[in-house]
This record gives C-alpha cells, sequence and structure tokens, in this order.
C-alpha cells in the first residue's frame, strides 16, 4: 500500500484539491480506504451515477467518452471527482489497464470533512470557478 506522504502528493496533484493545505489533505487521505484492481476492471461506467472518487496511486488507467480514448492516466490522476459533489452520472468510463492501487473516497465520508473543516469548501469552489474560466477561455477566447 502507498505510503502516507505518496497518497499526500497525489491528492495534492490532484486539481480539485490544489487549494488544501497538507493539513486540509491529511483529512481528505484519512477519509478513504485504499484499494486494488486487476486489469481490465471498470472504476467507473459512463451514465452510471457516481458515489465516490478515485485518485490512482499506482497503475495506469485508459479513460473513455462515448467509446473514443480520451485519456490515459497515472499516479495523480482523478477519475470520478465530480462525483464528490452530486449525484449526477459519470461522464466517461474509466477501465485499469495495469493492476491500479487507488485511494477511493465516497461522498458521504467527504461531505463529513467538508462539515469539520469548512474552509475546504472554499477552496473547492475556488478551484471549480478557475475551471470554468479556463474553458469559458477556451471556447469563447
Amino acid at each position: 500500500m502507498a505510503s502516507k506522504q505518496t497518497k499526500l502528493e497525489h491528492l495534492a496533484s490532484v486539481p480539485l484539491f490544489d487549494g488544501c493545505s497538507k493539513k486540509e489533505l491529511e483529512k481528505i487521505a484519512k477519509a478513504g480506504d485504499e484499494i486494488v484492481m486487476t486489469p481490465g476492471t471498470v472504476i467507473v461506467d459512463q451514465g452510471q451515477t457516481g458515489r465516490e472518487a478515485f485518485v490512482v496511486l499506482d497503475g495506469e488507467v485508459t479513460v473513455k467518452r462515448n467509446n473514443r480514448k480520451i485519456a490515459t492516466l497515472g499516479p495523480g490522476a482523478v477519475v470520478g471527482e465530480l462525483s464528490l459533489l452530486d449525484h449526477g452520472p459519470r461522464t466517461a468510463t474509466a477501465v485499469c489497464d495495469t493492476e491500479c492501487e487507488l485511494l477511493v473516497i465516497d461522498q458521504r465520508h467527504f461531505r463529513a470533512v467538508l462539515e469539520q473543516v469548512p474552509a475546504i469548501s472554499t477552496k473547492l469552489l475556488a478551484s471549480l470557478a478557475g475551471r470554468i474560466r479556463d474553458m469559458d477561455r477556451q471556447y469563447y477566447g
């Protein structure tokens, strides 16, 4: 299993958590569980309701949208982070290419962290606003 430091480094690289302090990342890490998935395992399936996010600690994951490959992800990447915020449908399918070690964070535990440390919510909103601004610039200049 990944060391505490490795988990924190990977969480720090998740755009949604980029404004969080080390102490806040530690709380998020404690809210998650480490799991190992075998090659070919579907982590998330496009269109299905999500209730958790997965941070890749080790291994490689292929992400497909409408059966077209859009990315290959490795350690430090996250899959399904929007499910920490709502119960909307998954926007893509993610499949393990190799054996993968993942930190799974479910929405219920994540929300408990937000209740304990409300400042994280403000940082998440700022991160999301930045992502929306980036997308706006991409599409509208």
